[in-house]
């Protein structure tokens, strides 16, 4: 009975095979077209809006194509009265401050982590995993609190220290890749003089850029696109950074539609072209991290 039944299994999946062949390969296809839409178009439809002169954006649909592809009015009003470019500084600041901080306290995590052996190893990586499990909205008040005690309230450095806490995601892509690092190399530094530190920074830390690359990237999107924080510690608007310059100019200019999506054009476009430069790095550092 069961050679029987995997006969006729075999012969009915010889059967279908000159079908089903063509035809998985048109869905896989169809799929990557639907899904290849629905993310560009989006994208070109904010393009021809904030190319369009208000009245030709009232008598157009949003997929036709603007008369004028040389208008550029519409960036440069956002640029002078949307703040951009303050808020492009502001932004740029807290990223390059907070992302250097991640990095250096990231890497020198999972090099204790994985290198050394303590008591309590086991609770502190637990207690870093519980964090995660806690809504950062619940701990706002005392968070709130503390920045104001420290006196950073309406400062940038109230959002960079808040950046700067321990990032769990990261110090697991740094463990991962920690891993195949071979003890080995420590061992012969050691012998050849080296301490820790210069183990550390000669080393481990080189041998991280892979990722490195990908928590920058994964880290910076969140820091660019991040409005909360920056809107509850830094009401200022001389400090407004790009998510906060975008809302606060959507404010008065709320019906001005060729307006808003110049403003969401010049906030797309800075995430668009490093996510293009590179995204073989953030596979790879992805794929790598979850297979070494």
């Amino acid at each position: 009975m069961s050679t029987g039944t995997t006969t006729a299994a075999a012969r009915w999946s010889r059967s279908v095979a000159p079908v089903a062949g063509p035809l998985g390969k048109t869905l896989k296809y169809l799929s990557l077209a639907v899904a290849s839409a629905a993310a560009i178009i989006p994208l070109v439809t904010l393009l021809f809006a904030a190319l369009k002169t208000s009245e030709e954006f009232a008598r157009t649909g949003p997929l036709d194509m603007p008369e004028n592809w040389l208008n550029l009015s519409n960036f440069a009003t956002v640029f002078v009265e949307g703040k951009m470019l303050q808020g492009f500084l502001n932004t740029s600041i807290i990223l390059v401050v907070a992302l250097t901080g991640t990095i250096i306290i990231g890497t020198m995590t999972a090099y204790a982590v994985d290198r050394f052996s303590f008591r309590g190893k086991r609770l502190v990586m637990g207690l870093f995993l519980a964090a995660t499990l806690v809504p950062a909205v619940t701990t706002q008040v005392a968070t709130f609190k503390i920045i104001n005690a420290l006196s950073l309230f309406n400062t940038r450095g109230s959002v960079i220290v808040l950046f700067l806490g321990t990032d769990i995601v990261a110090i697991y892509i740094f463990l991962q890749f920690m891993k195949s690092i071979p003890r080995s190399l420590d061992e012969a530094a050691m012998l050849d003089g080296a301490n820790r530190f210069a183990i550390y920074a000669r080393i481990i830390f080189p041998l991280l850029r892979p990722a490195i690359a990908t928590v920058i990237i994964i880290k910076g999107i969140a820091i660019y696109n991040e409005f909360y924080l920056p809107f509850l510690y830094m009401p200022s608007q001389d400090l407004g950074v790009i998510s906060t310059s975008l809302f606060r100019f959507k404010g008065p200019n709320g019906s001005d539609w060729e307006l808003i999506a110049a403003c969401t054009v010049l906030v797309i476009v800075p995430t668009l072209i490093a996510f293009l430069a590179l995204q073989r790095q953030i596979y790879s550092g992805l794929t790598s991290g979850a297979t070494k």
